[in-house]
């Protein structure tokens, strides 16, 4: 797994990245696991769930939990931040490419340390004079904590997720 510093993946947004870009592959792929890594990729099998942890320094975290198909050794990268106020914190986790070709069954992400503001799930990334594609409103839903493909809507393609978040606020 490569590790390379870089800011938010949203260009000209008010967030910038603090935490790493980690680049590996979802798929079946065998990824090393250290304590130098922030994001550790747990490959159970190609019809198994995986798992995807992106850490974060301080109180928040983001994980990614999936079960796909195919797509073996697709390129993803995936990003946290907070913003320079510590107001807004962000995860998202995207196919560079643009469409992912893995058969997705579920997904789920979760923030800790925040809560959900704005979630949306994609079909396909932008790339090369190309718009993203959003998931209908049906195929996800959005709690407080959390984004997840909705049973029996979902259909199946995800190439995109990205989550902003609200960040406690101590009052004095």
């Amino acid at each position: 797994m490569r590790v390379s510093k870089k800011g938010s993946p949203w260009e000209g947004g008010s967030l910038s990245g603090r935490g790493p870009v980690e680049k590996g592959s979802l798929g079946p792929p065998e990824l090393e696991s250290s304590p130098h890594h922030h994001g550790v990729l747990h490959p159970r099998g190609e019809t198994a769930a995986h798992r995807l942890l992106l850490f974060f320094q301080g109180d928040y975290t983001c994980t990614f939990t999936y079960s796909a198909q195919g797509g073996t050794n697709e390129q993803w990268q995936m990003n946290i931040g907070v913003s320079e106020d510590n107001l807004l914190f962000s995860c998202s986790v995207w196919r560079p490419q643009g469409k992912s070709y893995l058969f997705f069954t579920q997904f789920k992400a979760e923030v800790k340390g925040a809560k959900i503001e704005y979630a949306m799930a994609y079909s396909q990334a932008a790339v090369g004079g190309q718009s993203d594609i959003p998931l209908k409103q049906e195929e996800f839903e959005i709690t407080e904590t959390t984004v997840s493909h909705r049973e029996g809507k979902f259909r199946f393609e995800l190439s995109k997720l990205m989550i902003v978040a609200k960040t406690p606020r101590d009052e004095l």
